[in-house]
């Protein structure tokens, strides 16, 4: 009996272990993914099928880009990539298809990272966006990070202070100064491309879902051994973890834009839907 609680002691800190190593990616991404189906779904509303075709010059090559980078980091054979088609039958307009040693444990983690690869492309294609087209909006998203944003555990305190971050960042994009310069339009358009396409599909979660129950795998197998050696793992993952205020801060960027979106596909919906 002593031995079944135990072990299930160890699923259970396991599976906290891996929701402060990656919850908060997961957490963006399920967010991203909402904001992305409702500003489809209005685009579709209102210009048909096809409405989604108009940012997908940008944003699909960006989030396929996003899946590549991330197959070469983690080992994986790339064997088809397709960054943009407009004329499929099935609707994708992208893909990218890629093979892996199925005894390799990297390489099996490594689908879980792949499968978020447009979250992070996304984001730093957006924060590179910034930092080409709207130089002073960028230097205030650094002072930002660098003030309020510290490696720390993860509370109210800190999605406060993110909160707050994002904000300020709206304040240094949306000014008069910007509205009458042509490089703030360009990133615009380039931002809200981005944002539109940045969310995982189907397959990319399932994808990810695999490399997931690989890292729960290796977290189990790490506290077994912890447990046998009297080691801390627990102490050690939650200072692993830290760097989640920096992930949702990053992600803020893509919160606004995506946000943006929203609300500017639903405005064009309603003024189309009053004509």
């Amino acid at each position: 009996m002593d031995i079944l609680l135990s072990f299930i002691h160890t699923l259970l800190l396991s599976l906290i272990e891996l929701f402060y190593l990656v919850g908060s990616i997961i957490a963006a991404g399920l967010l991203l993914g909402i904001f992305e189906k409702y500003s489809n779904t209005f685009l579709i509303r209102t210009f048909g099928p096809k409405g989604v075709l108009v940012t997908a010059w940008i944003g699909t090559p960006i989030h396929e880009i996003g899946h590549l980078i991330q197959c070469f980091l983690w080992g994986h054979r790339v064997t088809r990539v397709k960054l943009l088609q407009l004329n499929s039958s099935n609707g994708v307009l992208g893909f990218v298809e890629h093979q892996y040693n199925r005894n390799s444990l990297y390489q099996q983690v490594g689908n879980f990272f792949i499968g978020l690869g447009p979250i992070f492309s996304g984001i730093g294609s957006l924060i590179l966006g910034m930092y080409l087209f709207v130089p002073q909006s960028f230097i205030t998203f650094q002072q930002q990070l660098r003030e309020h944003v510290s490696f720390e555990r993860l509370d109210i305190n800190v999605i406060k202070s993110i909160v707050g971050a994002i904000l300020a960042i709206s304040k240094s994009l949306f000014t008069i100064e910007n509205f009458i310069n042509p490089l703030f339009w360009i990133f615009l358009v380039i931002a809200i491309s981005i944002s539109s396409h940045i969310a995982l599909s189907k397959s990319d979660i399932q994808g990810s879902a695999k490399g997931l129950l690989t890292i729960f795998f290796l977290l189990v197998l790490l506290n077994l051994a912890s447990g046998l050696l009297h080691l801390d793992s627990y102490r050690l993952i939650l200072k692993l973890a830290e760097y989640n205020a920096y992930v949702l801060a990053l992600s803020g960027i893509a919160f606004l834009f995506s946000l943006f979106t929203l609300v500017l596909s639903y405005i064009v919906y309603q003024i189309k839907k009053g004509l």
